[in-house]
């Protein structure tokens, strides 16, 4: 039988590292997202403060004619990098489908630990689904995709009135099980101790009755975001929600995200299908 041992815990979540071109992505995506907030005018309320904080705002797009319901995307960065700013694009697909789609920031880590990201996040989608009504949908990458999972886990943020306008989550690359953070260097930033690890894994937590979730991850991606993945959706069945995991042939971790903006994919059908 063979044996899998992970030796460098570094590497295993390293993903610049291993794609091409790395470097050119972020300020692709932050061009993208600027023209995008630009083209849509009066249907874009940008920075809405959810809270006190300096990083507590949201940008809000509104679809042609009266919404559907909301998506609230979550934007990844490892709990420590990037905003909203980047990822508006990414609102295109919902928007055409005639849902609003809400893309909050969040303090990051080291100033914030990430159970306090997750309470940021909670008051963030509570904040969302007041200002347009019907049902409510949860998507995020990376760090969003652990941070979308987390709202449907156990002891999770959200106001029951809200929760119970959650549909559906699609967790993208999401990260399920934080424990090996532990051993990683960003942890340094993280601050996770065992038992906080423990408590904001969703994988390690019961989903709330009548959960719906859809794991999507690149089939070109680390080994161990595509275990993450699986992980999560197969744990989770077992404890009674409704539970799919998908990989999409030749994506990696910086291009995966790519269906959001497209009405017709694979991705956002699974998010409103």
């Amino acid at each position: 039988m063979d044996e899998t041992r992970i030796e460098d815990w570094d590497d295993a979540y390293a993903n610049g590292a291993h794609i091409a071109g790395a470097a050119d992505y972020p300020p692709r995506w932050a061009a993208a997202a600027a023209s995008f907030r630009a083209a849509m005018g009066a249907r874009a309320e940008v920075d809405l403060a959810y809270g006190p904080g300096e990083r507590q705002r949201l940008d809000l797009f509104h679809p042609e004619g009266a919404a559907r319901g909301i998506v609230v995307f979550i934007h990844g960065g490892y709990w420590r990098a990037f905003d909203k700013s980047a990822w508006s694009w990414l609102a295109a697909g919902p928007l055409a489908r005639g849902w609003a789609v809400a893309m909050p920031s969040y303090t990051l880590a080291p100033a914030a630990r990430i159970s306090t990201i997750t309470q940021e996040i909670g008051r963030a989608v509570a904040f969302a689904a007041r200002r347009v009504p019907g049902p409510l949908r949860l998507t995020g990458h990376s760090a969003g995709g652990h941070l979308a999972a987390r709202m449907i886990a156990e002891g999770g943020p959200l106001p029951a009135e809200v929760l119970s306008r959650v549909a559906r989550v699609v967790s993208i690359s999401g990260v399920h099980d934080l424990r090996p953070l532990l051993r990683t260097a960003m942890n340094a930033d993280l601050r996770l101790d065992a038992r906080e690890a423990a408590a904001e894994s969703p994988a390690l937590l019961s989903p709330v009755p009548g959960a719906r979730l859809l794991c999507v991850a690149g089939a070109e991606e680390r080994p161990e975001f595509r275990r993450q993945n699986a992980l999560l959706a197969n744990i989770w069945a077992g404890l009674g929600a409704a539970t799919a995991a998908e990989e999409i042939p030749g994506r990696h971790h910086f291009d995966v995200i790519d269906g959001l903006a497209a009405p017709g994919s694979r991705l956002v059908e699974g998010l409103l299908g």
